[in-house]
């Protein structure tokens, strides 16, 4: 066979090997990019299913998304601005991880330190899983690792902590742990298992309870610190010996990523093929602090979903301080009565509506729109009453009555004080406190009535001493016919 024979075999060889891998990778990409084609296919079929808040009397219509389920809550009162079948059982993936870090920061010192078994490092698939890349049998704090399980999303993390916090190998008594907390919080269509999100079916939330569980986690502010974190260093030392271990947070709504938000305070991401992607963030404007979870969504609509439904809420609602503005449960003090000066003292209320307490309401409502009832049970401390108020029979936040809290007024010592300017009007009022005048009125009629008492006890005690001495007078001056009873006037 002549050299010429030769190449043209060995070229007819490489082709044909060619022929095949292109061949290979265009069927083994097929299904890969049917499935696909698929899952958007339902995502855009979703956007047609009903919206919970829609159904709500005078309320903005809310956008149509691709998630399976959605919410919006506003932070400090638990308002849903927004709702898709907030309340269906949905695997939740990574987001699972704030749940783990509210349990951990509860329990544990963030100087505490985590040692890593060989079952947190074998617990995860480490080609596919996230991690931070410990090795068994090293330790970082407490602190460094809800940095690794927030921002780096890292699996292996989750396992530690919980190893920690209940015990080596004892995951299904921390699992326990999660569903009391998660309990405790209101959730009430939710199961956990696993501290990490890695899929089991028996593991499942829903919008809503995750909107619970966020509500609680971006009420903290370390854990609200760490969810706004885009990348974390951990430190080389004597019990953690890689050089280099930085994690980066996952998330595209951070500053500088592509789905960018100005208002945004904290994200957190998640996805299994089983869940598809999740997304739990929380943004603040305008006076209300919001969160918004997505479930079952495909990449990258759980951003833009959660941009639709931020802007949603900003734009079409309004924060309502209450004590500005309910005339139903006027709380005053007792000083309506004007006199002199306040000369029986000084003039408090003895109750007050917590003065940064707000509702939501649509933007064109007004707070006239409102009902509200008291609640005296389940109270907080130093709490009175809660007055919870409703917009068309939905609720849209509470208000708390306090005793009042004492002011001391600030006083400049090196200025001098100006002088009041008052009004002819005013000139002459003068405040009376009547609960101090009703005491006055108390202590003043006791003291009449205990002289009244000893001056009665007095002149009976005179009356029988002056009897016995004319008696006695009467038998020893030997007087026959005088009456003793007429000396008795």
């Amino acid at each position: 066979m002549t050299i010429y024979a030769k190449l043209e075999k060995t070229a007819y060889r490489i082709i044909c090997g060619g022929m095949v891998v292109i061949l290979s990778c265009i069927m083994l990409c097929q299904p890969v990019a049917a499935a696909s084609d698929d899952y958007q296919a339902q995502a855009e079929e979703r956007k047609n299913e009903p919206i919970q808040t829609d159904e709500y009397k005078d309320w903005p219509a809310g956008p149509k998304i691709g998630a399976e389920a959605a919410i919006l809550m506003e932070v400090h009162t638990g308002t849903i601005l927004y709702a898709k079948n907030m309340d269906e059982k949905l695997y939740p993936a990574s987001i699972t991880k704030m749940l783990t870090a509210l349990i951990a920061i509860e329990k544990c010192d963030m100087d505490e330190m985590v040692t890593f078994s060989q079952a947190a490092i074998d617990s995860i698939n480490w080609r596919e899983d996230a991690n931070i890349g410990i090795g068994a049998g090293n330790s970082i704090t407490m602190e460094q690792c809800l940095y690794g399980l927030l921002v780096g999303s890292a699996n292996e993390v989750a396992y530690a902590i919980a190893e920690h916090i209940s015990g080596e190998g004892n995951i299904q008594g921390f699992a326990e742990l999660m569903n009391e907390k998660a309990a405790s919080l209101g959730c009430r269509n939710s199961h956990f298992v696993t501290p990490n999100g890695i899929h089991d079916e028996d593991h499942y939330t829903s919008a809503y309870d995750m909107a619970l569980i966020a509500k609680a986690f971006y009420s903290d502010e370390l854990l609200t610190k760490m969810a706004s974190t885009t990348s974390y260093h951990i430190p080389q030392t004597s019990t953690q010996p890689r050089e280099d271990m930085t994690v980066y947070a996952k998330s595209k709504l951070h500053k500088g990523k592509e789905y960018e938000y100005e208002y945004l305070v904290g994200t957190k991401t998640g996805y299994t093929d089983a869940a598809r992607q999740t997304l739990v963030s929380c943004a603040e404007h305008n006076g209300l602090k919001t969160v918004c979870v997505i479930l079952k969504e495909e990449t990258p609509a759980q951003f833009t979903d959660t941009i639709e439904l931020f802007d949603y809420g900003f734009n079409n609602f309004k924060a309502v301080n209450i004590s500005e503005n309910d005339k139903t449960y006027v709380i005053q003090s007792l000083n309506f009565f004007s006199t002199g000066s306040d000369i029986f003292g000084s003039s408090k209320a003895i109750l007050q509506m917590n003065r940064s307490d707000y509702i939501v309401l649509p933007i064109d409502a007004d707070f006239n729109d409102t009902t509200s009832n008291i609640d005296y049970d389940d109270l907080k401390k130093d709490t009175i009453a809660r007055i919870d108020y409703y917009y068309n029979d939905v609720y849209v936040g509470y208000g708390n009555v306090e005793a009042a809290k004492e002011e001391q007024p600030t006083f400049d010592f090196g200025s001098k004080p100006e002088k009041s300017v008052e009004s002819e009007e005013n000139k002459n009022i003068r405040i009376i406190n009547i609960r101090t005048i009703l005491q006055i009125v108390l202590v003043v009629a006791l003291a009449l009535i205990v002289i009244f008492s000893v001056r009665s006890f007095i002149v009976n005690k005179f009356i029988k001493s002056r009897k016995r001495g004319l008696k006695h007078k009467y038998k020893t001056s030997g007087t026959k016919n005088l009456d003793w009873k007429n000396f008795i006037k």
